[in-house]
């Protein structure tokens, strides 16, 4: 009986493997950790990304003009896109020398700009 109670070497093995296995496990969840952080971020970036997508257009009207009257028409259009509230600020736009920004446009009723 005296030997086997000072026996430990059957516990000294689970010992061992237990800490082993908590090590593995905490460096798996570290890591898991990680890679939940980088996927939030890129995740992130994607939404900002397209958030900053500017839906704006505008289309020029044309008419020709008959002697007596009007020959065709085809009215101008456009759409200015608002800022929402999901939309972020992260992004600027940076305008270009010598083109208009259809977005900055303003148009009258009948579609000139004005």
């Amino acid at each position: 009986m005296r030997n086997f109670l000072n026996d430990e070497n059957g516990f000294v093995v689970s010992a061992e493997l237990m800490l082993v296995i908590t090590l593995m496990f905490c460096a798996a969840a570290v890591g898991w950790g990680a890679v939940k952080d980088s996927l939030a971020n890129e995740l992130n970036d994607v939404s900002h990304a397209i958030g900053s997508v500017s839906q704006s257009y505008s289309i020029t009207g044309l008419s020709k003009a008959k002697i007596t009257g009007t020959h065709s028409e085809c009215a101008a259009s456009g759409y200015n896109d608002r800022q929402d509230d999901c939309d972020c600020n992260i992004i600027e736009y940076v305008d270009i020398d010598g083109k208009d920004d259809p977005s900055t446009l303003a148009f009258s009723e009948d579609g000139t700009a004005i």
